[in-house]
C-alpha cells in the first residue's frame, strides 16, 4: 500500500470530509492553505561571529529544503545594541510540493517527538491564519543533534484562505493537525 501524499489527500478524502462539515458543494470554496512561512529571530548576545548564523542557515536548509532569506534591522533601537543594517533573522517561505512534504513532516514526525506532547494550542489570529511556536529545532529528524549552545527555536505561521477561524479550524484538523483537548 503507498502513503498517499497531503496534497493528494486535500484533493480527495480531505475535501470530500470538509464539503460535509462546511455544508458546501463547490470544492473551489473549501478553504485551503496557501503557504507556510518559518521565522527564526536571531540573538545577538548568543551570536558568537558568524558560526551561529551559519549554523541557523544550515539547519534551516535542512529542515525545509530551501535557502532561508535572512533579515536585517531596519533601523537601530539602542536598548537592544541593534544597529541598521544587522542580521536579525532567517526566513523560509514555502508554498506547493515543498510546503506539503513539510507539513506532512512536522504533523507526523517533529510534534510528535516533542517532550510533553499534548497537542498544539487553537489560538487563530482571526483571519484564519495558524502560527504556532516550536522550542528545539532537534525535533525534526533532518539535522543531527548539537551541543546544548546550538539549539534554536522558531515560529511556523500556516496562512489558509479560510474566511474566519473555524473553517480554518476545520482544515487543519482534517489535515491532522493534533490540537489540544479541552478538559
Amino acid at each position: 500500500m503507498k502513503f498517499k501524499s497531503l496534497q493528494e489527500r486535500l484533493k480527495g478524502p480531505i475535501s470530500d470530509s470538509l464539503k460535509e462539515k462546511l455544508g458546501r458543494n463547490n470544492p473551489n470554496s473549501l478553504p485551503g492553505i496557501e503557504k507556510v512561512t518559518v521565522n527564526v529571530g536571531i540573538n545577538k548576545s548568543r551570536m558568537d561571529g558568524s558560526e551561529m548564523l551559519d549554523y541557523i542557515v544550515e539547519s534551516l536548509k535542512q529542515i525545509t529544503g530551501q535557502k532561508p532569506a535572512l533579515r536585517s534591522a531596519t533601523k537601530s533601537v539602542s536598548n537592544f545594541k541593534i544597529r541598521e543594517g544587522m542580521v536579525v533573522g532567517a526566513q523560509v517561505t514555502m508554498r506547493g510540493k515543498k510546503m506539503y512534504d513539510f507539513l506532512d513532516r512536522l504533523i507526523h514526525v517533529a510534534l510528535p517527538r516533542v517532550r510533553d506532547f499534548r497537542g498544539v494550542k487553537t489560538k487563530f489570529d482571526g483571519h484564519g491564519n495558524y502560527s504556532m511556536g516550536i522550542i528545539e529545532h532537534t525535533v525534526f529528524l533532518e539535522v543531527p543533534l548539537p551541543d546544548a549552545s546550538k539549539v534554536f527555536g522558531f515560529q511556523i505561521t500556516i496562512t489558509t484562505t479560510a474566511d474566519n477561524d473555524e473553517e480554518a479550524i476545520e482544515l487543519l484538523k482534517a489535515v491532522g493537525v493534533p490540537f489540544r483537548k479541552k478538559s
